[in-house]
């Protein structure tokens, strides 16, 4: 299946042409300012604690591929350990039941 036409990095000034939001080179940047500035501290705590690290790489390993993308009919490699329910809304924090493998791109339209 073909992909949509690249465009540019969202990151300012980057001129790099990319199918996801940011570069290669801004992706890792953006997630650090994101986390730095826009993150409330209590998240902050949480995403960065050795248990949700563990789990969330322990999820990545037993559903490597999106999710989402396979409900769809395509194969993506995962990326990220998401919450199904959100902690916000009640899901629980360090329950595997509550977790999806996604990839950065179906992340990203679930969480606009």
């Amino acid at each position: 299946m073909p992909y949509k036409p690249k465009k540019p990095c969202a990151y300012h000034g980057c001129p790099e042409l990319t199918h996801e939001r940011f570069c290669d080179k801004h992706r890792q940047q953006a997630a650090r300012e994101y986390n730095r500035y826009t993150r409330d501290g209590d998240s902050k705590k949480f995403y960065n604690s050795e248990a949700w690290r563990r789990l969330a790489k322990r999820q990545l390993r037993l559903a490597p591929l999106c999710a989402e993308c396979m409900r769809a009919g395509r194969v993506q490699p995962a990326e990220i350990a998401d919450h199904i329910k959100p902690i916000r809304e009640g899901g629980a924090r360090l329950d595997g039941e509550n977790l999806q493998s996604l990839c950065m791109a179906c992340h990203n339209c679930k969480h606009g």
